[in-house]
């Protein structure tokens, strides 16, 4: 063979090498983690390649549309569609919007969005499965001076039906289901009896008085949502989110735990959920989904709002508005009790909005509304404890999050 001929095979040889190492992506055209933010001075969704060797991120320089005040942000179960609830501030009415996620970590938006009937929308959470979107809207500002009978403006929940991998949502039949009390959150959670949904409500209708309670519902398989014997269940003030946790404790029975901040006294509030037959719970009890407080109120920073988890529900992560700050605990899953990590406290930005974990749990991610950036940590998947803080700029006044 001459030395043309092989020095031509050669050369064919790194084309077809070039070809495939295309092909297959790299970390800039296929990111193998992405963080999705909603952006509410830009009204967009943002999208940020995650370096899973150490946390850092990097904008994905593509933008997709949203309406207006876009908030919280959710994935399907596939991972491959993304919604997001704008809250449609000034009077204008809340939407829920669909997007694909694209193979480089960009979204693009699907057709029109949802609008949601109830203005003043506050949450949006699916449940485990990925059957519903659940919607938590205060209704009119003041409220009703009666919802009994319910009437327009009422606070309520709005269900809305999905599939996985799809970005079709339908409002379910009878939705949105009308409540007695002004909502702050809402937040489903799969248990072996079915799906429970909590509530935290944080006025009565008349505007006057505090309601601090959480309420507890029945989510059957149509979405719809029946309130359960028993509740509401009282808080220790203004509740401002509810975050239901289940664990199995090893030797032990499954359990579930629900944890509600409290913004004006600045604890956390811990309930203890009957799931099981034994000794403390009933039948009536399961049936009923009987909640009981646990301990004391655990303190934390001012004006808890967000939490979050780690994959294996070990650890607890709450983040305090006006303190700029991140609690951390480990959960006992006996008990349900906390017991802070070390360091008990990390700072983040200015009005931090919103909270994630990626799926493994080695990274946690804080959005700072008020310093227009996103803050990252390495969280130990031993200790919990979260490492040095890397922040990095973002489009205006970033505001939900969530990992991939």
């Amino acid at each position: 063979m001459s030395k043309k001929t092989r020095g031509l095979i050669a050369f064919a040889s790194l084309i077809v090498l070039s070809i495939f190492l295309l092909n297959c992506g790299s970390s800039s055209s296929r990111p193998s983690g992405v963080l999705f933010s909603t952006s509410q001075g830009t009204a967009e969704v943002d999208s940020f390649a995650i370096d899973l060797d150490n946390g850092k991120l990097s904008e994905i320089n593509t933008a997709a549309p949203t309406d207006t005040f876009p908030s919280d942000i959710v994935l399907d179960p596939s991972a491959g569609v993304l919604f997001v609830l704008n809250q449609g501030a000034g009077g204008l009415t809340p939407t829920i919007t669909a997007y694909t996620v694209n193979s480089n970590g960009s979204v693009t938006k699907s057709g029109s969005s949802t609008p949601i009937s109830v203005p003043n929308a506050v949450s949006m959470r699916r449940d485990k499965s990925g059957n519903f979107l659940i919607v938590a809207s205060q209704g009119t500002i003041p409220p009703p001076d009666s919802c009994n009978p319910p009437v327009a403006g009422c606070p309520a929940i709005s269900v809305f039906a999905i599939q996985s991998g799809s970005t079709s949502v339908t409002e379910v039949p009878g939705s949105p289901f009308l409540l007695q009390r002004v909502v702050s959150s809402a937040a489903p959670v799969d248990t072996p009896n079915g799906t429970l949904l909590y509530v935290t409500n944080i006025q009565d209708l008349s505007g006057t008085h505090n309601d601090n309670t959480v309420s507890v519902f029945n989510v059957d398989a149509t979405g719809t949502i029946t309130e359960v014997l028993g509740s509401p269940y009282t808080t220790t003030s203004a509740p401002t989110n509810a975050l239901p946790v289940s664990v199995s404790p090893t030797g032990g029975s499954a359990a579930l735990f629900v944890y509600v901040t409290n913004q004006t006294t600045n604890n956390i509030d811990i309930f203890n959920v009957c799931i099981v037959q034994n000794s403390s719970c009933t039948q009536t009890d399961v049936d009923n989904a009987t909640m009981t407080l646990v301990g004391t109120p655990q303190s934390v920073g001012q004006k808890p709002t967000a939490m979050t988890v780690d994959p294996t529900n070990n650890f607890l992560y709450v983040l305090n508005h006006d303190s700029s700050t991140v609690s951390g605990f480990r959960i006992n899953p006996t008990t349900g009790a906390l017991t802070q990590l070390n360091p008990a406290t990390v700072s983040v930005g200015a009005n931090p909005f919103g909270i994630a974990m990626h799926p493994n749990g080695e990274f946690l991610y804080v959005s700072n509304l008020g310093t227009n950036n996103i803050t990252g940590f390495i969280a130990s998947t031993t200790t919990g404890a979260l490492g040095t803080p890397v922040t990095v700029t973002t489009p205006a006044q970033p505001a939900g999050i969530v990992a991939k």
